[in-house]
């Protein structure tokens, strides 16, 4: 039966004295971790029976309600009904790998939730500039000015949508953050522009840039908002927190924005601006190259903006060079996109892939595809980047360019046609075409990096009869599959392991090990479901659909990663055999947890039996339980 975490995590409040009476919340592989003001006020019968729970364990100065596999879900939600949750013990969920992956992983995130939204805006331009460049639609007209309104307003307005989602991610006040992002696009900010002579803030000098369909300051300012509504909140009286908070949130962030963001950015845009005009200049093969390979990644810091004054200016004189390279750029990414939609077997992205692919190449609109399909992958973006600085590189051998201001589409080639070179020209667009989309279509199509966005709501599915369907195959009934052992040690009946609720089997059938060497190897072979960032358990379901929990010692939580070297991470395919991870047992002991190891099958209601093999002793890898489905 599927049990509704909201619901669940709001009885469990309820179920031990409500919020107040939460000092402090955490998770680990299966449980809630709870830390009481008043234990007494807790209703634990009451919890006991609640569908979704298996028990509760009071112990250790905690109070554990045992979840399963779903623990993660009803913490999230958990998290929505306190005013302020404790720290989460694991950030499995969290952005892991080096700086470019966290920073791929934060913005690919923030984007998720308007991600259709976006995808329709795109589409939306793209057949309204079509229809006004076959004259179906005249461009002059009321009618197309309030469509043109339409499509262009959510990629204009932009740092607004992008604000919700980034202060649920950084846990800052929504609405507080939606006034924020509006006031850097706010009609009185903008006119500042106009004013002759220098503009300060009280006496500060202002730099401004335009905000608009700009990405990374909204992002910078809502996390930075965080902080600062955390920090009033701990020291203003409650008497006029409620008002108070928001009022000193925006009174700062705006200015500091404005001040900080602003200035940063243009300096940055006006150095890469008069580079690629010196480039161009000297080499301007090498500019090319540079601004083909780079314009995406200019476009997603907002960075572009210190060329497009170059741009107009050359216009104005009847060509601009600079666009030359950008047709290549754009057309290699939406290729990408069309790479992934072809070869994808994720069912969201063949959805979003269309769509995306179709506002890339008409309307040059790539926003869909970067921050939909190709970012979270990776290898489709940096395809793209490599096809566009290719194409950039004939570009400016060519002297491609322009004779008026457009998107870089397939609607706006006609722009281009005054290129002095136009074969070398569309030959190096062809080319950058063909390694966004090639090198996207062999290499780049990772499906496991969506698998892994995605676990979470794979990890619901632990329904008995749930659980098989969710790997896709279906189960051969009869067939024992062999459990390996995760660890070398002895063996000891799971009834022994000194932990009511693994030894009562609420959690599923299985075995304990009393581990003699510290490497941990993947009982089966799968994706990796769980991974606990302290990497003291994880849970692996086979293609068969039988879900298998590996627990290294007892109440090893509280260690925090102490002793722990996790080798993989939620999302990844694993063979039976692999190394998790490697274990100081040692340091465990000394810290006075036991090192008794669980191997659970945790569906094990979907099976027809789950028995331990035979002996008192096993190496790892051998055989340690037999499940037959």
């Amino acid at each position: 039966m599927a049990v509704a975490f909201d619901t669940l995590a709001r009885d469990i409040v309820a179920g031990v004295g409500g919020p107040n009476n939460i000092k402090g919340a955490r998770h680990c592989a299966t449980r809630l971790r709870l830390e009481l003001r008043d234990e007494a006020k807790a209703h634990t019968e009451a919890i006991k029976a609640l569908p979704g729970v298996v028990t509760v364990v009071q112990a250790g100065g905690q109070y554990q309600v045992v979840i399963g596999n779903d623990v993660p879900h009803v913490f999230a939600a958990m998290g929505d009904i306190l005013e302020r949750g404790g720290a989460v013990d694991e950030a499995s969920d969290g952005p892991k790998g080096n700086l470019l992956d966290r920073f791929i992983e934060l913005v690919s995130s923030i984007f998720h939730p308007i991600l259709w939204p976006l995808s329709g805006a795109g589409l939306f331009k793209a057949f309204l500039t079509l229809f006004a460049t076959l004259g179906w639609v005249d461009n002059k007209s009321s009618g197309y000015a309030v469509l043109n309104a339409a499509s262009d307003s959510l990629i204009y307005f932009l740092p607004i949508l992008l604000a919700i989602p980034a202060a649920k991610r950084f846990k800052a006040n929504q609405f507080t953050a939606v006034a924020i992002a509006g006031a850097l696009i706010h009609p009185s900010v903008l006119g500042l522009s106009t004013v002759e002579g220098p503009v300060t803030f009280f006496g500060i000098p202002l730099v401004l840039m335009s905000y608009a369909s700009s990405v990374i300051p909204i992002i910078v300012g809502v996390w930075l908002q965080g902080y600062l509504e955390r920090f009033l909140t701990r020291v203003l009286p409650g008497a006029i927190r409620n008002f108070t908070v928001p009022l000193v949130s925006m009174l700062v962030m705006v200015p500091l924005i404005l001040l900080t963001v602003g200035p940063v950015t243009i300096a940055a845009s006006n150095a890469i601006a008069g580079g690629v005009d010196w480039l161009f200049a000297v080499a301007p093969w090498a500019a090319g190259a540079v601004l083909g390979g780079f314009w995406q990644v200019f476009v997603l810091f907002g960075l572009h903006w210190g060329l497009i004054p170059i741009i107009v200016l050359q216009l104005s004189n009847g060509y601009s060079i600079m666009t030359g390279p950008l047709l290549g750029a754009v057309l290699a990414q939406a290729a990408a996109t069309l790479a992934v939609l072809l070869r994808t077997k994720h069912a969201e992205t063949k959805v979003l892939g269309g769509p995306a692919t179709l506002s890339g190449f008409l309307a040059g609109i790539t926003e869909p595809a970067i921050y939909g399909v190709n970012l979270p992958r990776k290898l489709p973006f940096y395809f793209g980047i490599a096809g566009g600085a290719i194409g950039g590189v004939f570009a400016g051998l060519a002297g491609g360019g322009t004779t008026a201001f457009v998107f870089p589409s397939l609607i706006g080639i006609p722009a281009f046609l005054s290129t002095p070179n136009l074969p070398l020209f569309f030959l190096g667009v062809a080319i950058a075409v063909a390694v966004g989309f090639f090198g996207t279509f062999f290499w780049g199509v990772n499906d496991k990096a969506m698998a892994a966005a995605d676990a979470p709501a794979v990890v619901v599915e632990t329904d008995a009869e749930a659980a098989p369907a969710a790997s896709g195959q279906a189960l051969t009934a009869g067939v024992e599959v062999p459990v390996l052992a995760p660890m070398t040690g002895r063996l000891v009946p799971l009834a022994d392991v000194p932990d009511p609720v693994f030894a009562s089997g609420k959690m599923g059938q299985g075995v304990g090990i009393i581990p003699t060497d510290g490497t941990v190897h993947a009982p089966i072979s799968g994706k990796v479901l769980v991974a606990m960032a302290s990497g003291h358990a994880y849970g692996i379901r086979s293609p068969e659909g039988i879900e298998v929990l590996v627990h290294v010692g007892l109440d090893t939580v509280n260690l925090k990663g102490a002793g722990f070297t996790p080798k993989v991470r939620k999302g990844d395919q694993v063979e039976a055999g692999q190394v998790l991870a490697e274990v100081d047992l040692a340091a465990i002991e000394a810290a006075g947890y036991p090192t008794t190891t669980v191997l659970i099958v945790t569906n094990t209601a979907a099976q027809k039996s789950v028995e331990p093999a035979a002996g008192e002793t096993v190496e790892a890898n051998d055989t340690a339980l037999l499940v037959t489905h």
